[in-house]
């Protein structure tokens, strides 16, 4: 079709401020075609009479950009609706504007039709083939980096370069582990540094955080990711390190580890679960331990099924919290078929109801074979009976999902907790309260 340009004379063209306002008062509420023209000339016309299904958004968004060509006119100087005299080259850089945006967003619109009619959120697409990370062996040096919050206390450190010593391994600290910049463990470029270097050095044979807290999602946009993929290492951590986890796996197809942070109790079950999954590569079954004291029945680590059932999936997950941070990035994994495991500290029941709602509006729920919630240390409603509790939360959003699914299994902002191998393929007894890995995490 030509160009409305085309037909512009040498002389100056009237453009008429009252009928871009009419025209957007007309986009805002809801009718899906507009155009705008001039009395004497065609200044600039923009038409989505052929796009009525883009929605009320990306026509909100042509209409904005058609406003910003009118102000290049010239044209919203008078309030009084008055037309204005432009010239010829003023027009051209308007319609040159105009029509080059509405391509854009006809291109950006097309996509987001796709993702609406799949039923399915926005991802970077099918993740990479599987990788799985060189087991831990005696003598390994571990690598040790902050990529969040400051730790305050130098003692967490030394207690964790004991507990490794104690287990046969060295360990090699980032060059800014001490750092700090304000509640963050130094600039986003060193921290992100300490974790390039972590996985360039052949030394270093496995990565722990040492903390979490926030901060790990401003270092994505800054690592190495094809670097990384050349080194495949295991990385352990939780919690805010929730960023690292996903994203490496989204991004190389690496298992990752949700475990115990670096600074978290090196007690004998955190040990164990660790040995056993990172360690001696074992397809374990992650159960909670049966509560040993002189009450009649177990009252701890109780679990509690959801829907009973069940599935076979790809284990993904981490933190509420930080999922819904990252959501919508290229750093999230594809959870089509997957069993998601989710944890969370200090956060009022309106808030995790709030993000559950998130993943759901963003497809992620409905992608889901199964689901298991761990624990929420502090997430109480507080006194009285003005607030959901964390099963109702459940209930609400989960229940209906129809996929077996649980709460209460043994990861979180907790003493004991499991290690969860992040992208390799488990199975579900929600009956049970049991997932159960089929397969080895690391090579």
């Amino acid at each position: 079709m030509a160009s409305p340009l085309c037909s512009l004379k040498t002389r100056p063209v009237s453009v008429n401020t009252s009928v871009s306002e009419a025209a957007a008062n007309t986009v805002i509420g809801g009718v899906s075609a507009w155009v705008i023209t001039g009395r004497s000339a065609t200044a600039i016309a923009v038409s989505i009479n052929s796009h009525s299904s883009l929605g009320k958004a990306v026509i909100e968004r042509l209409m904005n950009v058609a406003i910003v060509a009118l102000r290049i006119l010239g044209a919203f100087h008078d309030g009084a609706g008055r037309a204005v005299m432009i010239s010829r080259r003023q027009a051209m850089v308007a319609g040159a504007v105009a029509g080059l945006m509405s391509l854009v967003d006809a291109a950006d619109a097309s996509g987001a039709r796709k993702a609406a009619t799949s039923g399915k959120a926005s991802s970077p697409g099918k993740p990479p083939k599987v990788v799985k990370p060189a087991r831990i062996v005696p003598g390994d040096t571990i690598g040790l980096m902050i990529p969040s919050s400051a730790n305050w206390d130098p003692i967490d450190v030394d207690i964790l370069l004991e507990a490794l010593a104690a287990l046969g391994l060295k360990a090699k600290l980032g060059q800014h582990v001490f750092d700090r910049y304000g509640y963050l463990a130094g600039r986003d470029a060193d921290r992100a540094a300490d974790l390039n270097a972590l996985f360039r050095d052949p030394e270093v044979k496995a990565i722990h955080c040492i903390r979490g807290g926030w901060g790990a999602a401003r270092l994505l946009p800054l690592l190495d990711w094809e670097m990384i993929a050349r080194n495949p290492k295991i990385l352990i951590g939780y919690s805010d390190i929730t960023a690292l986890l996903l994203s490496l796996h989204a991004r190389t197809g690496l298992v990752t580890f949700h475990g115990p942070n670096g600074a978290s109790e090196w007690n004998r079950t955190n040990v164990e679960w660790l040995q056993r999954v990172a360690w001696r590569g074992e397809a374990v079954t992650f159960e909670n331990p049966r509560d040993i004291t002189d009450t009649i029945v177990p009252s701890n680590r109780r679990t509690r099924t959801i829907t009973a059932g069940k599935v076979q999936g790809r284990l993904l997950g981490g933190n509420l919290t930080v999922l819904t941070a990252i959501l919508g990035s290229p750093y999230v994994p594809d959870f089509t078929d997957s069993i998601l495991f989710l944890e969370d500290v200090q956060e009022a029941p309106y808030r995790l109801d709030r993000m559950l709602v998130q993943l759901k509006l963003a497809g992620i729920l409905d992608q889901l074979k199964g689901f298991v919630w761990g624990t929420c240390s502090q997430c109480t409603p507080g006194e009285g009976f003005g607030s959901l509790t964390i099963p109702d939360i459940l209930n609400d959003h989960i229940k209906p999902l129809g996929i077996p699914a649980y709460y209460g299994a043994m990861f979180g902002h907790i003493g004991k907790q499991f290690t969860l191998p992040v992208g390799v393929e488990v199975e579900l007894d929600a009956e049970a309260g049991t997932m159960r890995m089929l397969e080895s995490a690391v090579s």
